[in-house]
């Protein structure tokens, strides 16, 4: 009868703990081998002291070329332009360092230089409260990207296309509302104001798609001038006060700095605001409260959107700058909405330099943040 793999042999010399240590090393070579994605791991000083096959294959190296070689040797990291990432920006260096979790899109360079897609997450591996290597797990995200590619293309076209029918109808409408064609009884009044309301909600939304397809396109660009940051936020508000005032909600502002100039691009940075403010308000129920402020930070200026109102689930709130995501408890409250403002306001903060966070409690409000760099910095 034939052993298992793990079995001691009865004729064996070797000691027993020794044994011990083979078999826990096989089984750890084994589990480590079966990772159904490319697999690596490292040791403190970033040697690849191991490497599964479906990382080999992925890059092109064979198992003598990577062992015991220096990680950022063989792991050839590049952004979607093609450049090198800063050793302080690589996931594995954010593990290291945080002795935490680090996860993300990423590009590598294969041995034959071809530019390869990855979601890598590293994970430190921790000794007495200190890392002395990582593991690091990613996939090759060719298929995914392409899709999204055609998702955005397809959005794009069914934008325009939309635009033409629906600019007809808005004229027509505004034609009808204004007695072109006949008075109209007080139901017809009624019910053309209801079309006209539904033709502005959804202009709104094509702006948004193509806005959002702009963007993952990498033709939004940056206009940067000169503006008043407090004055300009005032402005914004003021123009969505009326927002407000339909619900019957309180809105404050705290503008801490004053009279303060930042070169920006303004019609960027009324979108972000402009969305956050309405989104503070349409998710506060009414009589609630949104309170707006403007601080200084040591390199960038800090706007913050609180309010009162429904919150975000702590178990959703990593999913919250996803496309088309809408957290479960509002969407019965706030039907409308396609999930894309967030999305866009976050990519619109990398594309001037800036940042946008928040912290929720579902039940109890928001406040989303907004850093704004003193120094233009956008992204190119």
């Amino acid at each position: 009868m034939s052993r298992g793999i793990y079995e001691r042999n009865p004729n064996s010399t070797v000691p027993d703990y020794l044994m011990t240590i083979e078999q826990e090393r096989a089984q750890s070579d084994a589990l480590f081998s079966s990772i159904g994605e490319g697999a690596v791991a490292t040791d403190e000083d970033g040697r690849i002291s191991r490497i599964n096959n479906i990382a080999l294959d992925l890059l092109g190296y064979t198992r003598e070329e990577v062992m015991g070689k220096w990680y950022p040797k063989i792991f050839r990291i590049i952004d979607e332009n093609g450049k090198p990432i800063d050793s302080l920006e690589r996931h594995i260096t954010k593990a290291m360092l945080t002795g935490k979790p680090a996860s993300g899109r990423t590009y590598y360079l294969t041995k034959t230089d071809e530019k390869l897609p990855v979601f890598v997450t590293f994970s430190p591996i921790m000794l007495e409260g200190k890392p002395v290597g990582a593991i690091g797990v990613f996939r090759d995200i060719k298929q995914e990207l392409k899709i999204d590619r055609m998702k955005t293309e397809f959005i794009s076209i069914a934008s325009h296309q939309l635009r033409t029918p629906l600019s007809a109808i808005k004229i027509y409408s505004h034609m009808l509302a204004q007695g072109f064609a006949g008075k109209l009884t007080d139901d017809q009044a009624k019910f053309l104001d209801i079309i006209v309301s539904s033709i502005s909600r959804m202009n709104e939304t094509i702006d948004t798609l193509l806005d959002v397809s702009r963007i993952e396109a990498g033709k939004m660009g940056v206009e940067p001038k000169k503006i008043v940051l407090d004055v300009f936020i005032d402005d914004i508000v003021a123009g969505i006060k009326p927002l407000a005032n339909e619900k019957k909600i309180d809105m404050t502002t705290d503008m801490q700095c004053n009279k303060v100039s930042v070169i920006t691009d303004p019609v960027l940075i009324k979108e972000v605001l402009t969305n956050l403010v309405s989104n503070a308000i349409k998710y506060t129920p009414e009589g609630g409260e949104v309170h707006i402020t403007l601080k200084d930070s040591v390199d960038s200026y800090v706007i913050g959107v609180a309010d009162n109102g429904y919150g975000i689930p702590a178990n959703v709130q990593r999913h919250l700058f996803t496309k088309f995501f809408r957290a479960n408890n509002i969407i019965d409250k706030e039907p409308s909405g396609t999930g894309l403002g967030l999305y866009m306001i976050k990519r619109i903060a990398e594309q001037i330099g800036g940042k946008v966070w928040f912290a929720s409690e579902e039940g109890k409000g928001s406040t989303f943040y907004f850093s704004l760099p003193k120094k233009h910095k956008a992204a190119k």
